[in-house]
């Protein structure tokens, strides 16, 4: 039975920023707006040319100009964009959840809270992460990801990663680094039931399509990071 009222949760918000990513910002505003509401979802779209999400709803959706950038000089202005925002947001919310549309943030089922509760409940000091698990395709053993189905219930490996064990929750006004990947001047706190799952290497075609569509960059990152995970679960 789960013992925190539903009148004693803090009011959360849930933020993210997307480009050609409407997949796994379909089930992030899925996942999210199940947890929190979508009316307590911020969404920014780079560029104008992108469709608003068919099941974004009450969710606040706001486009900007796309401009071309590099990645490294990209993942600044984004970043600089939603540090803003979670700004904003915490001068009527108690709580910010920023992130990306391929990260989500899990209660340990063990708790028997939902992650509103959880966070409502949590002594937060700034700044709270979840321990990061990159999921990865097993090449041997898993096949091309069905995207009708659930995406857990076709990956069944993923690397303990420091990467993704991101400062995604803040109760105070701060700066995050690019990609949430830090908080300037501020440690981390990882919390023993928060895991940040993230998904960016879940399938080897969907890498390989993402880079040839964003360019030379991306291709060079995705063989970085997405490639080095599907190769050690593998």
């Amino acid at each position: 039975m789960k013992t925190t009222k539903k009148n004693n949760l803090k009011k959360i918000a849930a933020i993210t920023m997307a480009r050609n990513d409407e997949f796994f910002l379909e089930r992030w505003i899925k996942y999210y707006g199940d947890a929190l509401g979508k009316d307590n979802l911020y969404i920014y779209l780079d560029g104008e040319d992108q469709p608003i999400p068919k099941n974004a709803g009450s969710a606040h959706v706001t486009k900007f100009p796309h401009t071309d950038m590099s990645r490294a000089t990209g993942d600044k202005y984004r970043i600089g964009k939603l540090s803003a925002l979670a700004q904003e947001l915490l001068k009527t919310y108690d709580i910010v959840i920023g992130c990306d549309c391929d990260e989500f943030l899990i209660v340990d089922p063990d708790t028997n809270k939902s992650l509103s509760e959880y966070l409502s409940d949590l002594k937060i000091n700034t700044t709270v992460s979840g321990l990061g698990l990159d999921i990865g395709q097993n090449l041997n053993k898993e096949k091309v990801l069905n995207k009708q189905e659930a995406l857990l219930a076709q990956r069944e490996y993923a690397l303990l990663s420091t990467r993704y064990t991101k400062p995604v929750v803040i109760n105070k006004p701060v700066n995050w680094g690019s990609g949430f990947h830090s908080i300037h001047k501020h440690n981390f706190h990882i919390d023993k039931n928060l895991y940040l799952l993230h998904f960016g290497a879940v399938d080897m075609q969907m890498l390989l399509d993402k880079a040839a569509a964003r360019g030379p960059d991306w291709v060079n990152h995705l063989r970085r990071r997405g490639n080095g995970t599907i190769n050690a679960t593998s």
